[in-house]
């Protein structure tokens, strides 16, 4: 990364941490872009710049999401299936502990804060059918579609592919929501995404290279 890109990393980062905690203390509904803009010492119309809407301050990860699953789908080895390198993608994010395998020491106030905010819970709906829509062009791709129409059958395979993970997704945030603790959490959810994509290897024997 250039210096200039290193900076703007920086700035997106530090406006994105204090509307965090401003959100977590407050709730997301309660506070303002301004008050947002003041905590990361800039201008409202910079927060703007990095964020163009004000749910994307907390649900920052967004586009991380689009191009983890990217990366994983294009990247993947001669022999690997699109659905295989999402098996391995999911895991390994869980493994690490990343915000995005949605298992972790204070998740719970993440979810918490999500499901207190209708426009948080909104825009997290939406996300989800921004993620299906872009891995049904990957899949469109890998099976040698055009990627901006892809088909029937890799819309139908997307589709199953992201309910499945966020079904899991969902069981996760309700046990970390209820008190268990977070490793415990980890290794069930670990069960629940090996026997989640086992039933999607069943139904998708092609790995999602079904196209059309």
């Amino acid at each position: 990364m250039t210096l200039r890109e290193r900076k703007k990393l920086r700035t997106r980062q530090r406006i994105s941490g204090e509307a965090t905690l401003l959100f977590m203390e407050r709730g997301f509904d309660n506070v303002t872009v301004a008050e947002v803009a003041r905590a990361a010492e800039v201008s409202t119309m910079t927060v703007f710049n990095y964020f163009p809407r004000k749910e994307d301050l907390f649900l920052d990860r967004i586009p991380e999401g689009h191009e983890l699953i990217t990366r994983a789908v294009r990247d993947r080895g001669a022999d690997e299936t699109p659905l295989a390198a999402l098996r391995r993608l999911t895991l390994e994010l869980l493994a690490q502990g990343h915000p995005l395998g949605g298992v972790g020491e204070g998740f719970e106030h993440f979810w918490r804060t999500v499901l207190d905010s209708p426009a948080l819970r909104a825009r997290a709906r939406e996300a989800v059918e921004e993620i299906e829509h872009t891995l049904a062009g990957l899949l469109a791709e890998a099976a040698g579609e055009e990627a901006g129409r892809p088909g029937r059958g890799s819309r139908l395979a997307a589709a199953l592919i992201i309910a499945g993970i966020r079904a899991a997704h969902v069981e996760a945030a309700g046990r970390q929501l209820a008190g268990d603790p977070a490793g415990e959490v980890a290794a069930g959810q670990e069960e629940v995404l090996r026997r989640t994509f086992d039933a999607l290897e069943r139904a998708l024997p092609d790995g999602g290279l079904g196209g059309s």
